[in-house]
């Protein structure tokens, strides 16, 4: 069905691409680094298969999901305003899906002129006790030490004004987990919560379906670049080659990198080509991509992938470092509420038409639920010196 509809379109060669794509994350300096601030001014009205596809994953009305998506849009081109606004006093910034709003924390003893400023953008204002720079610094100090199985994630949650360790339930009181929280506790703020399994990566052994294949695994296109696409690096190494859903050659993994990162880059060739499109797979009409604005903690966001397809969540967390159960450890991860399953690896995360990431791994699947990582496509950009294909 996938095959003959992109016939019909003439993007048989974005199949591959346009499984989904979501090129590179960017280190936490670089992610709010993307292009011109989009803003519902100028971007195109959201598709009906998208406005659909949020009633059905939100349990919105239409008319709520496009207020929601305006008011999304509106969040990411201010949030980089806010952020000046608040200079050493940010603490982090977040949207409040219930306010329609971007909420910006500010440190306690931020001058009153500062308080003003940030209001004066639009923003909400909070009052934090440790700013975004110290957060993150005590987050640093946790990336360095080493991490045992039963810990599964951590990240700087701005919303609460800590740091968040995720440990593996049942493994609470193993002694090299009690270890590992005994000296993060003493790199700064930080709070523990109960995860159900530990995360792991998404890629899956061969077996009929759609994206690429190398060797015996089988991944999910990210988004197309000029000369190629980016996907995630556990699903090749570089000089890897790489197949079509139909067994065609495609092209070379020109870089990849895993773990640390998790981003790679495929050149395309052979009669295939580029298109901005992420699939919609039946659920909502293919997506357009038109830049890489970086959508905030708490805004809705969807992924595509080779074996579920289309589904949405909201952005829980960005810049968080994850322990995968094989024990590699990858940093600067957006976590999603998006459900994935094995096979969906290297897919997009798209927020709007603004593409965000390639999917990286996660826990729980698409039947029960679960969370899902994604490398920012940013950074891929950035570290690879690749153009994101816009329409």
């Amino acid at each position: 069905m996938r095959r003959s509809r992109l016939r019909h379109l003439g993007l048989a060669g974005l199949l591959v691409l346009g499984t989904l794509s979501a090129v590179g994350t960017l280190p936490a300096s670089a992610a709010d680094a993307p292009s011109t601030p989009a803003s519902s001014s100028d971007t195109q009205p959201a598709s009906a298969g998208l406005l659909d596809a949020m009633q059905r994953d939100f349990g919105l009305s239409r008319a709520e999901a496009e207020d929601r998506l305006a008011a999304e849009r509106d969040a990411t081109g201010l949030e980089p305003v806010a952020r000046r606004a608040a200079g050493e006093a940010f603490g982090g910034s977040w949207f409040d899906a219930d306010a329609g709003r971007l909420t910006v924390a500010v440190t306690s003893d931020a001058a009153p002129s500062t308080l003003r400023a940030v209001r004066a953008t639009g923003a909400q204002v909070r009052t934090v006790e440790h700013s975004a720079r110290q957060l993150d610094a005590a987050k640093a100090r946790v990336d360095r030490l080493d991490a045992p199985a039963g810990v599964s994630s951590w990240r700087v949650d701005q919303s609460a004004n800590t740091v968040v360790v995720d440990v593996v339930g049942g493994e609470r009181a193993d002694n090299d987990v009690q270890n590992f929280l005994k000296q993060a506790r003493e790199a700064g703020p930080v709070t523990v919560r109960s995860v159900p399994s530990a995360p792991q990566t998404f890629a899956a052994g061969t077996v009929g379906g759609d994206p690429y294949y190398t060797g015996n695994v089988r991944c999910s296109i990210g988004f197309s670049v000029h000369g190629g696409f980016v996907t995630a690096g556990h699903c090749g190494r570089a000089g890897a080659g790489v197949s079509g859903w139909d067994g065609s050659y495609i092209g070379t993994f020109q870089g990849s990198s895993f773990p640390d990162n998790d981003y790679a880059w495929v050149s395309v060739g052979s009669g295939w080509w580029t298109v901005p499109v992420v699939l919609g797979w039946g659920t909502v009409s293919d997506q357009l991509v038109r830049g890489s604005n970086v959508a905030p903690v708490g805004a809705s966001i969807c992924r595509s992938g080779s074996t579920t397809h289309w589904h949405c969540g909201t952005v829980l967390a960005q810049n968080e470092t994850v322990n995968y159960s094989d024990g590699s450890v990858v940093h600067q991860l957006t976590k999603t509420s998006v459900c994935a399953e094995g096979g969906d690896s290297g897919g997009s995360f798209i927020s709007g038409d603004q593409a965000q990431g390639v999917t990286s791994g996660g826990w729980g699947n698409c039947s029960s639920g679960g969370e899902t990582w994604f490398q920012p496509v940013n950074e891929i950009l950035n570290r690879y010196g690749l153009t994101l294909h816009t329409a």
